[in-house]
Parts: structure tokens; C-alpha cells; sequence
């Protein structure tokens, strides 16, 4: 994406271990002003996932961005207390990480949502990688909020593919299926990206060790983060790697990566208290078009079902250019030599 200036963002998240990796990719992203980080329960707790979320804005020396804490439980229910088996004990694999010396903010992260959107009314861009209570929150503070925001990329769903949580439904929908149906149906474009891309894309003890090698606190802290991650997913590859889910979405909002297959849908959430619940129901809206040939509807949503790149390679060759404390980013030979040495 080529832009003279970054674009305000905001990110709305449940920060794990591929959460980390998906904020990580962010503050290399000279596309991008990270203008506010709202947490909610998924991974681990809200107050959880802000505390990890500060401590890594800490190690790369960002710890002016706000971070809001957002919902505890889903809109319906209670939190179910997260998934220590998948991201560990404190969500992001066991690793300690240097504690903030910076809070969250006084504001929800609901409110912070809706305080960005009128600070950058049609230019805000919100990511969301957790369960989408926070946004459905804000629709209830603001209803105009849809005309104000740019567009949604939401990492979510299993559009023509099986669920990871369930046979019909993906974890951060099922989580607050009356959220994501709130958010699906709000009138903003929404960018779903869901299991059937991000299962396809993923990092091995290769990027892992690139990581390690860096020689930055958070590259450290995420090939420590990943051990974890590997172990959990062994289980269902058969061998140590896991899937880019948070980060790959990212890109995708960025555009870093450029979908390949990604027709233009009506997106419905199943609430019943069935054994669809939280599945995400994708209707193509483009008659069937080649890619070439899609015109989109005014505000229409997508699903991205395969993205052009490797996306491992773009996500590790940007998270590598994360500067130190108070460094430019590495470009040209310096980035060439930090990936490769």
C-alpha cells in the first residue's frame, strides 16, 4: 500500500500469542498510526490482555499508545475463563515480559472506539482478532458509528470450512455470536478473514529461530511466545508450527498482503443455542465473478478465502523491522542482512 502518511487504526484484541505477533506486525507497519488498543475476553481475560498488550508496547518502546480494557463477559453469558491450553497460563505462552509502567486508559474500550471514530471521522480502520463484544458495545454507545468508520477487518468465522471450536463455528465468534451478528449486519464494510485462510499460512522453527536471532525484546519475546504455540498445535499438524491467524489478518488490513479470493458476501451469524451456534453463514453476492471481474457494492463486506502471497515470509520479514528503542527502521541491506544473518 503506498500512502504519504499512516492511517489511524484501531485494534481491538484478546492478546495471545498470535495477537502478539498481530500487534507486532503494527508498529512495523509504516502504514500505520496505532491510534488506540481496546482489549476484550478470548485468550485470557480483558484486564489479562490489556496487562500483556502494555507490557509488549513496552518492550518496543511504544508505550505512548492507549490501551483500553474492554468487556469481560460476552453479551450473552459469562467469560469462560479463556484458553490456557492454546496460549498458556497468562495468554502469551508463559513468557514474562517487563512490566508497564503505564495503565490503561480511564475510557472504555468501547468509548475509546467511539472517541477515535469522531477524531477521524471515514478515516478510522478498526481490526478486530477476539470476540466482537467491544464493537457491538460501541454500535450501542454510537449507532452512527458505521458512517464514521473507514472499514472492519475482522479475523473470525469458518466460512466453507470446519470450525476450530465446534464443527460449525470458529472460537472468536462463538465466543459472542450476538456481538459478531451485531457487527456483521452494522452497515460497515467488513473484511471477514477467517479459518479457511489463516489455517493455510503458518510459521515453523525456521521463522521461529529468525525471531530469536533478531536481537530485539520483542522478536525474543514472541519466539518464546511461539514455543508454547507450537506445542499446541503439533496436535493438529503434526509437526512444530502454528497458524498466523491475528497477523495474517493484519497484513491483510494493511495490505501486505493482497487477497487472492475474496468475493464479496452477505455475512449472518448463527445465535440460536444449536449445535450451529456462532457459525458464520457467507452468501456471495458477485454472481460468481472472477477476481478481475469484481465490481464491489457500495460498503459491501468480503470474505478472503486465499491471499496471494507467503504470508509467513512478508509477517517475519516485517516483524523484523521493528526498530530498537529509539532507531529508524532497517530497510535495504540492513533489513536483508538482520533476516538472513
Amino acid at each position: 500500500m503506498n500512502t504519504t502518511e499512516p492511517q489511524p487504526f484501531y485494534l481491538d484484541c484478546d492478546t495471545g500469542i498470535d495477537d502478539s505477533l498481530a500487534i507486532a506486525y503494527l508498529l512495523s507497519s509504516q502504514e500505520v498510526n496505532l491510534a488506540g488498543i481496546g482489549t476484550v475476553s478470548g485468550n485470557v481475560s480483558a484486564r489479562a490482555g490489556a496487562t500483556n498488550t502494555l507490557d509488549l508496547l513496552r518492550a518496543a518502546g511504544r508505550s505512548g499508545i492507549p490501551v483500553a480494557v474492554g468487556a469481560h463477559d460476552p453479551l450473552r453469558g459469562q467469560f469462560d475463563g479463556g484458553a490456557p491450553h492454546v496460549h498458556g497460563h497468562n495468554g502469551i505462552g508463559g513468557t514474562i515480559l517487563p512490566a508497564s509502567d503505564c495503565g490503561p486508559e480511564a475510557e472504555s474500550a468501547a468509548e475509546m472506539l467511539v472517541r477515535l471514530a469522531h477524531e477521524h471521522p471515514g478515516t478510522l480502520r478498526v481490526i478486530a482478532v477476539g470476540p466482537l463484544t467491544n464493537l457491538a458495545l460501541a454500535l450501542e454507545l454510537d449507532p452512527e458509528l458505521p458512517r464514521l468508520v473507514r472499514d472492519v477487518t475482522v479475523m473470525g468465522g469458518a466460512a466453507f470450512v470446519p470450525g476450530n471450536v465446534s464443527p460449525a463455528a470458529e472460537a472468536n465468534i462463538i465466543n459472542d455470536p450476538e456481538a459478531a451478528a451485531a457487527v456483521m449486519t452494522a452497515g460497515w464494510p467488513v473484511t471477514l478473514v477467517p479459518l479457511d485462510v489463516t489455517m493455510n499460512h503458518r510459521f515453523d522453527e525456521s521463522h521461529r529461530t529468525a525471531l530469536a536471532e533478531a536481537g530485539h525484546p520483542v522478536s525474543d519475546a514472541l519466539a518464546d511466545m511461539l514455543v508454547q504455540y507450537f506445542g499446541f498445535y503439533r496436535s493438529i499438524f503434526g509437526e512444530a508450527c502454528a497458524a498466523l491467524h491475528d497477523p495474517l489478518a493484519a497484513a491483510v488490513a494493511v495490505g501486505g498482503l493482497e487477497p487472492d479470493d475474496a468475493p464479496f458476501v452477505e455475512i449472518s451469524v448463527d445465535t440460536s443455542d444449536g449445535p450451529g451456534r456462532g457459525k458464520t453463514h457467507c452468501v456471495r453476492i458477485d454472481g460468481g465473478a472472477a477476481p478481475g471481474e469484481r465490481t464491489a457494492p457500495e460498503r459491501a463486506s468480503r470474505v478472503v478465502l486465499s491471499v496471494r502471497d507467503d504470508a509467513a515470509a512478508h509477517l517475519l520479514e516485517r516483524i523484523l523491522t521493528l526498530p530498537l528503542r529509539g532507531e529508524a527502521a532497517p530497510h535495504g541491506a540492513a533489513l536483508n542482512e538482520r533476516i538472513h544473518s
